[in-house]
């Protein structure tokens, strides 16, 4: 269920820097979530210069570096987990494109488990017994 997206402007980072987000961020969700590697998927999106603007100047007339990220998880997932996703892929961005901490955005999209597929089936059903475990452990907080 992990989902990564980033969100760059093409042209201001290598292609080694892409890797080096892909696998680290990777690892680090797995890590953070307790789930096998195999179930992270990490996406890099790229845009033109042209079709990005940071504080509404476009990166094509100013070229400027402002990274935003997203990752969706599961509802129920415990708020420190989310917070050290947060804090944890924003290191790793300013680490890895060398990019000033300020300037890094990123966000959590929860999902209802039922809301999810995993090969057609819901989340809620697939994964049943650790939505269940998950829950409990929220409510017993």
């Amino acid at each position: 269920m992990p989902i990564l997206h980033f969100h760059l402007v093409e042209g201001q980072y290598s292609a080694e820097q892409h890797e080096r987000l892909l696998v680290e961020s990777s690892h680090f969700f797995a890590e953070v979530l307790r789930c096998p590697l195999d179930r992270v998927r990490a996406f890099i999106h790229l845009y033109r210069p042209d079709l990005v603007a940071v504080a509404g100047v476009p990166v094509s007339v100013e070229a400027r570096r402002a990274p935003y990220f997203s990752f969706i998880v599961m509802e129920g997932r415990p708020v420190e987990e989310r917070h050290r996703l947060l804090a944890g892929f924003t290191d790793i961005v300013v680490d890895t494109l060398r990019v000033e901490r300020e300037l890094v955005r990123g966000g959590i999209v929860p999902v209802q488990p039922e809301n999810w597929s995993i090969g057609g089936e819901p989340g809620s059903v697939r994964r049943q017994a650790e939505v269940a475990a998950r829950a409990a452990a929220a409510n017993a907080t």
